[in-house]
């Protein structure tokens, strides 16, 4: 099979219906005023001029998605181990990746083409902001053994006919090292996420709120009734009824995401990888190697431990801070046991916290300065000279400060690098608390820097640049920061270990 990647080969043809559900849907984006404009005025309308309209729009797309698969075609050239893609219309492009640059590849699965029968196939390597290769319609075995070469896989594979299969080569066997339960998922749902939800919650109800003005100012509403009716009901109940409220949809919203997202989550290891593959609706297989992993880190927070759950976040090497949010690999609902599994194949050793650097405690000062007096002397000094009526609001103050209060003394005690002969583990966070950790092999750069008014007191900052990303401590003792970076450096240096 792999002798047919060395000529031009295109798309499935059935992924023609593919292509015309991505048109749409990027010029769907694109077009949204004017097809917002259709749905408002639709009485006002010509009928006939509508559905015209959409008529042309639907054989233009067809048209266009055609033409983009008749010029889409993909091949492999052995000679110089390139992986090469044709694509475009009018403006042609041709992208070259180089096979040894390759840091990723991922089979994934939307539900149309779930329903249609085909895979998507997704190349990624460390120099780019994005996906550099895409190939929207494959069958699954040509997507297997084109990943398979593509990483460098030149055994034979055994494809399965199981829609969650991974690249499985012949004679090797598939150990399970993780399956993350249902139960394990709605754990993780009511337990994590909360202030992103919460976030989207608000953003939502802001808008609803400023729509529902609109609608009362330019209707026959009677605005004094409703007020009227509003003074009679409790100002407490309708607190509580709001907290309450936006309890229950944060751990429904959450629940919703990490179920659809993480569903049937399996984790295996072959050939000294990790095999991933999840997803409900739609689907994703992906494959890890440990010598491409920058950056592990760990997330639990108080409920999770007492649930003997926790997430995994593996970070390979990103070329931008966006890239690398979206970029990073989740394993989420392990165990300590199923951790240890995924840390023996990425690190061949269980990560120990070492020696201890604790941040001085100017950090913590600076820290109370500009969260809680800062603000609340802004607040009382707008009370005091733009709106006096924020005065009758006082109280929510000492709410603040008490809440701001446990989240800045507990960020400052959670805040710790932990440094062994093998790895560096920074622990941070207030709540979710974060172990962050690295090999210094990964080590590509390192900045340390001190203040002029620290050096008497001989603390400073240290950045750690790894290709998934930096790793920042401040105000430690500068003495033994330097001590550390001396060594690192030479390790560096000395080893003949490969970064990725």
């Amino acid at each position: 099979m792999e002798e047919q990647f060395n000529q031009p080969q295109r798309q499935s043809s059935i992924g023609v219906l593919i292509l015309f559900f991505d048109t749409v849907q990027k010029w769907g984006r694109g077009l949204w005023p004017i097809l917002l404009l259709y749905v408002v005025k639709f009485d006002e309308l010509n009928k006939y001029y509508i559905f015209l309209g959409i008529g042309v729009f639907l054989i233009v797309t067809a048209v266009v998605a055609y033409l983009k698969y008749l010029n889409f075609t993909f091949y492999l050239v052995d000679e110089d181990e390139e992986f090469i893609i044709n694509e475009g219309i009018l403006n042609k492009t041709k992208t070259i990746i180089q096979l040894d640059k390759i840091q990723q590849v991922d089979i994934n699965q939307s539900l149309i083409q779930r329903f249609i029968g085909v895979y998507e196939l997704n190349v990624d390597t460390a120099g780019s902001a994005k996906e550099e290769g895409k190939i929207k319609a494959i069958s699954h075995p040509l997507a297997l053994a084109l990943k398979a070469r593509l990483l460098d896989n030149d055994k034979k594979i055994d494809i399965s006919s199981d829609r969650q299969a991974v690249v499985e080569e012949e004679g090797v066997e598939k150990e399970s090292i993780v399956k993350i339960s249902f139960l394990s998922l709605l754990k993780v749902g009511v337990t994590s996420n909360y202030v992103k939800t919460l976030g989207l919650i608000l953003a939502f109800f802001t808008t609803l709120y400023e729509q529902s003005k609109i609608f009362i100012a330019e209707s026959d509403f009677d605005e004094e009734q409703f007020d009227a009716y509003l003074e009679q009901r409790s100002v407490i109940s309708s607190i509580v009824f709001f907290f309450v409220l936006m309890f229950a949809l944060v751990l429904i919203i959450n629940l919703i995401r990490v179920v659809f997202k993480y569903f049937d989550y399996k984790v295996a290891k072959q050939n000294n990888s990790l095999l991933l593959s999840f997803g409900l609706l739609s689907t994703k297989n992906t494959i890890v190697k440990p010598e491409k992993v920058q950056i592990v880190t760990v997330t639990r927070n108080y409920f999770q431990k007492k649930m003997n759950i926790l997430e995994i976040k593996i970070k390979q090497a990103t070329s931008s801070d966006k890239e690398d949010r979206k970029s990073v690999i989740e394993i989420p609902g392990c165990n300590e046991n199923e951790k240890e599994a995924v840390f023996e194949l990425l690190f061949q050793k269980i990560p120990v916290k070492g020696i201890v650097l604790k941040p001085n405690y100017r950090k913590l000062v600076f820290s109370v300065f500009l969260s809680m007096i800062l603000p609340v002397a802004a607040f009382f000094a707008f009370a005091k000279y733009v709106q006096p009526v924020f005065f009758d609001y006082s109280y929510a103050v000492v709410l603040y400060l008490l809440f701001v209060g446990l989240i800045v003394y507990f960020g400052f005690q959670n805040n710790r690098l932990y440094i062994n002969d093998d790895f560096i583990i920074k622990q941070s966070g207030a709540w979710d608390i974060d172990n962050k950790i690295i090999e210094p092999s990964k080590i590509q750069a390192i900045t340390t820097s001190q203040l002029f008014w620290h050096k008497k007191a001989n603390i400073g900052s240290i950045i750690i640049h790894t290709a998934g990303g930096n790793l920042t401590f401040q105000l430690a003792d500068f003495s033994t920061v330097k001590h550390y970076v001396n060594l690192w450096l030479y390790k560096v240096e000395t080893s003949n270990e490969n970064w990725m």
